[in-house]
């Protein structure tokens, strides 16, 4: 899966938190780890935390997991996506 494609899903992922109803914290947090794949997307520095943001993304994937299960797939798909690139 390409940056552009993995770009989408998180557009499309950031749009499903704003039909939710989540807290305002919660959605700082996925904005941050929005902004965060971003970076990844973006660097080539070997040194940016590869493993802490793909952590952080399966955390929510769990804690949204049954509130949430379009965010979810969407999620997943990302995750997906950042493991097939070796991110």
């Amino acid at each position: 899966m390409s940056n552009f494609e993995i770009r989408n899903l998180l557009a499309k992922l950031l749009d499903e938190i704003q039909k939710s109803e989540l807290d305002a914290d919660t959605r700082n947090m996925v904005r941050d780890l929005d902004s965060d794949i971003h970076e990844l997307l973006g660097s080539n520095d070997a040194d940016v935390e590869t493993a802490s943001v793909l952590n952080r993304a399966k955390e929510f994937e769990a804690n949204f997991e049954t509130e949430h299960p379009t965010a979810v797939r969407i999620l997943s798909e990302v995750i997906e996506a950042l493991s097939r690139m070796g991110i």
